[in-house]
């Protein structure tokens, strides 16, 4: 195990004369306490802390490795801590980088499923959670919006983005279907009209003001960041019997259809689908978790989103919490052992989830080190983006739907919740944990007070139907 980096030759005196192991350790280890505000906050917060303050790595290595990050499936920023892990300190530094970004939330969302679980009908909790509903569909639109801003570019992928709400809101046609056919699209698209479908990159590295860095421009590729065939034959063979040791196990100790086995496999398929960020992943986890699987409700769905949006780590860690409530609500280990099987089932989730997101950077970053080539988006994976705009909005109307206007009716409190929050984000720009800490806050007063619920919208709509003119004529 390496402790040490190569260095550049260089006289600037912001440049430390090497980052050991345990200094890195320390470094990643906070960052899985402090990594809030999702991917494009995550992203953020590395590259101020690794290229602005600590200058371990220069903006053209970073954005380098970035742009390799975001052509993969999986969250972005945990796979970039998991490549300048691997650049820094070899494989281990990789694995080390890359488990202490996911560790943290990974034990947060089991013990708050818990507690949610068994205290989740406590006046305080389902306050909380009145506020954070609406919030939570506020933020989806606004991720929406984030995404389709930076991936519609022209009049091409706008049809793309249209035409994959259509197929997902209208037709029902599965998530992996929609990525299949916009990848096509988008391939096609890039031979007939390469100006159209040509490649985006969004990256652009540039000089820093404070000189060199510990891994610079112009500091030679370390000995493990070489390609090689063998080496990356040991990664797939290592990473495949990662895979396929506990997926067999679990298939002849428990069987094919155990929900535990179902999980593995189910999350293993979702894991290679989340082009686009988390929120693109969210539509695939609902489909099968929800109607599917009935591993949980459409409302514990949105609330384990919302767990997602206010605890560190990528948001793709809500499937821990998918996890851990179907394992516990199907006792999976049987009825005394419910909470051992949560933890069991949010355990396996998490595992076959992020697992080929370390393959896919231990395998593939020596090659991106080797071949220095900018790495943007390819016209199918562009395609992909596009389409992935059109689900999430989907996504959003379906929160809208299910927090403001329930089977009881319209629920004016949610409605300007949702308005609020959206306010907040779109208009003031505010941080996501402010925006979900003032809904819980104003959630929490309006339940307390006996205000909240849609029974509270129908009465109200009942009390003033004639001062709009409404039903007179019924009258009459």
């Amino acid at each position: 195990m390496s402790k040490t980096v190569v260095l550049p030759q260089t006289d600037s005196p912001s440049v430390v004369a090497s980052v050991s192991f345990w200094q890195a350790f320390r470094f990643w280890l906070k960052l899985g306490f402090i990594s809030f505000g999702g991917p494009a906050g995550q992203i953020a917060m590395m590259h101020q802390e690794l290229v602005d303050n600590r200058r371990w790595i220069s903006e053209g290595r970073f954005l380098h490795a970035l742009n390799f990050c975001m052509v993969l499936p999986g969250p972005e920023a945990q796979q970039l801590a998991t490549y300048i892990g691997w650049l820094m300190h070899k494989t281990w530094g990789g694995v080390i980088a890359g488990v202490l970004f996911i560790l943290p939330s990974l034990v947060l969302l089991i013990a708050l499923a818990w507690i949610y679980l068994v205290w989740g009908d406590v006046a305080v909790v389902a306050g909380i959670f009145y506020g954070i509903k609406p919030a939570v569909a506020a933020i989806v639109l606004q991720a929406a919006h984030r995404i389709g801003s930076r991936a519609l570019k022209n009049g091409a992928y706008w049809a793309i983005a249209a035409a994959a709400f259509v197929a997902i809101f209208a037709l029902n046609v599965p998530f992996p279907l929609i990525v299949l056919a916009a990848a096509l699209a988008g391939f096609i698209g890039g031979r007939l009209a390469p100006t159209i479908f040509g490649k985006a990159d969004a990256h652009r590295a540039q000089s820093h003001p404070g000189g060199a860095a510990i891994i610079d421009d112009t500091t030679p590729i370390p000995a493990h960041a070489i390609f090689s065939w063998r080496r990356t034959s040991q990664v797939l063979i290592a990473g495949m019997l990662l895979w396929l040791v506990p997926m067999a196990a679990l298939t002849l100790m428990l069987g094919w259809a155990h929900p535990l086995t179902q999980m593995s496999w189910f999350f293993t398929k979702a894991a290679l689908m989340t082009f686009g960020g988390a929120y693109a992943d969210q539509p695939y986890v609902y489909q099968g978790a929800v109607p599917h699987y009935g591993w949980l409700t459409a409302g514990q769905m949105m609330d384990g989103l919302a767990l997602g949006e206010s605890t560190p780590g990528p948001l793709i860690m809500v499937v821990t919490f998918v996890g851990f409530v179907g394992g516990y609500t199907k006792a999976v280990l049987g009825v005394d052992d419910v909470l051992l099987g949560g933890i069991a089932a949010a355990c396996l989730v998490t595992w076959f989830t992020f697992l080929p997101s370390f393959i896919f950077i231990l395998a593939g970053g020596p090659f991106i080190e080797t071949t220095h080539n900018k790495v943007g988006f390819t016209a199918p994976l562009t395609a992909i983006t596009a389409a992935v705009v059109g689900v999430i909005l989907n996504l959003a109307l379906f929160f809208i739907w299910h927090s403001v206007w329930g089977p009881s009716g319209f629920d004016p409190w949610s409605a300007a919740i949702a308005l609020g929050a959206a306010g907040l984000l779109f208009r003031y720009k505010w941080k996501l944990t402010w925006v979900l800490a003032a809904a819980a806050a104003v959630g929490l007063i309006v339940h307390m007070a006996g205000l909240s619920g849609a029974g509270l919208g129908r009465r109200w709509a009942e009390r003033n139907v004639d001062r709009w003119g409404l039903g007179r004529e019924a009258s009459a």
